[in-house]
């Protein structure tokens, strides 16, 4: 049985809302017209001009209250405590300037019950084995999960494309298909590296099945879903993300997809010939 959440309302006073002269961030190097962002920019740009203004990430982060959770400078987290520990404990979440915890303030405001979730995993991980030199199994899959998601809605014949690594199916026989499919990033460290987007780029995929396509719907479908056996699992499939159709102008041409150090084939072993992908 997981350990009784202690969030409460009204966590966040106003000692942090303090205007920082030189915030040390990166929020002007992100690319809201990026699809990748397309569900984060509404609020995202909001929360970075506050920071461009001048003001502190974490009261930055605090101003729209969409959160249940408390923003706090990275300097309130207690010596040798670990930080999913005192996010338990207290909901203050302890902030540091630039881009990996900006996003993941972010996800805190979309997915609040998700990440509510997570967190008592973590925490029930924490209080079943202690802080270890090496995380287990199942506290290194929510990690997994915590920084490089992507959650997917899509037809069966995408998901099995994409777990048997068949990217000319994925790409090329069923790419109309991706009409249908809904991608949305959940990992903050994610989003982080794809302001500086590279081809290799990969996220751990996760298919979720929501009653609607709405980050709302897969907010309550992951509360509900998730636990330490199923993630322990590894129930990922990795999918470069710059091959998602829509996402990156030069894969319209099927030669992108050519590249077998990022599209391998399912053995892993590098011998086997890359299929040609035609659109």
């Amino acid at each position: 049985m997981l350990p009784q959440h202690p969030f409460l309302p009204g966590i966040c006073g106003h000692s942090h809302h303090r205007v920082s002269p030189l915030p040390i961030t990166g929020v002007d190097a992100i690319d809201w017209a990026a699809p990748w962002l397309a569900p984060w920019r509404a609020r995202g740009e909001a929360v970075a001009r506050s920071v461009r203004n001048g003001m502190a990430q974490p009261a930055a982060l605090n101003q729209a209250a969409l959160a249940p959770v408390c923003f706090v400078p990275q300097s309130e987290l207690p010596g040798g405590m670990a930080y999913e520990q005192y996010i338990f404990d207290t909901g203050r979440v302890p902030t540091r300037d630039g881009l990996h915890d900006f996003f993941n303030g972010l996800v805190w405001q979309a997915f609040p019950l998700a990440k509510k979730r997570l967190n008592a995993l973590q925490a029930a991980q924490i209080a079943r084995t202690g802080i270890q030199p090496v995380r287990g199994p199942a506290r290194d899959a929510l990690t997994v999960f915590d920084e490089n998601a992507a959650l997917l809605q899509a037809p069966d014949a995408l998901w099995q494309a994409l777990v048997a690594k068949d990217w000319q199916r994925l790409f090329g026989d069923l790419r109309p298909l991706w009409r249908q499919a809904h991608l949305v990033l959940f990992g903050h460290a994610l989003m982080e590296k794809l302001v500086m987007p590279r081809k290799s780029m990969t996220a751990h995929v996760y298919r979720v099945l929501p009653a609607a396509p709405t980050i709302d719907s897969m907010d309550a479908w992951l509360a509900r879903d998730l636990s330490a056996e199923k993630l322990a699992a590894k129930p990922f499939a990795h999918l470069p993300l710059l091959g998602v159709p829509g996402w990156w102008a030069a894969n319209q041409d099927p030669v992108f997809y050519q590249d077998a150090g990022v599209f391998r084939p399912p053995s892993m072993g590098g011998t086997e010939p890359t299929a040609r992908i035609t659109i």
